[in-house]
């Protein structure tokens, strides 16, 4: 892009540069969703040799743990190779009010059309509130792999499951 972005880019400024990709923001969008956008058209189909992109945005990272240097970030990684995500990683958030107060951010996203945001876990947040242990998640599975060997941008196209893929006409 020329320039250095990150979270604490002003949201107008990095609107402005997702219209000039001719990408349709979202009002609900905050600065963290429009970097992760601005991630996503500019720089991954960039990326060919193997790299961990680390230090997501709060906004769309909900259930990741909140970096310890600064608030805005997440200890969250995705692993790219061949300009294809191959796995997503994060420090779970193990504490039960933040996670009740993400979730009712999301659902607000939800309510105001945001087609990727996550619904309120009750479930969820109760076990944390009854004491989760410090985890981590890695998603790693041969689904990414058969994403990146039949050089398919979607996931959808090679799950193993018919049931799960979208219908065609």
């Amino acid at each position: 892009m020329g320039e250095d972005v990150s979270v604490h880019t002003s949201r107008a400024h990095l609107v402005e540069l997702l219209e000039q990709r001719e990408v349709e923001v979202h009002a609900a969008w905050g600065p963290g969703r429009c970097l992760a956008e601005l991630f996503e058209v500019s720089c991954e189909e960039t990326l060919w040799d193997p790299i961990f992109v680390t230090e997501y945005p709060l906004e769309v990272s909900p259930l990741s743990r909140r970096h310890q240097e600064d608030g805005e970030l997440t200890e969250r990684f995705e692993s790219y190779a061949a300009t294809r995500e191959l796995s997503n990683g994060f420090s779970e958030l193990i504490d039960p009010v933040d996670q009740r107060e993400r979730f009712e951010e999301q659902a607000r996203l939800a309510a105001a059309g945001e087609d990727e945001a996550m619904l309120i876990d009750e479930d969820y947040i109760k076990a944390l509130e009854w004491g989760l242990p410090p985890t981590a998640g890695l998603g790693l599975g041969m689904d990414r792999l058969a994403m990146l060997i039949a050089d398919e941008a979607n996931i959808r196209e090679v799950i193993a499951f018919p049931t799960l893929k979208p219908l065609r006409d």
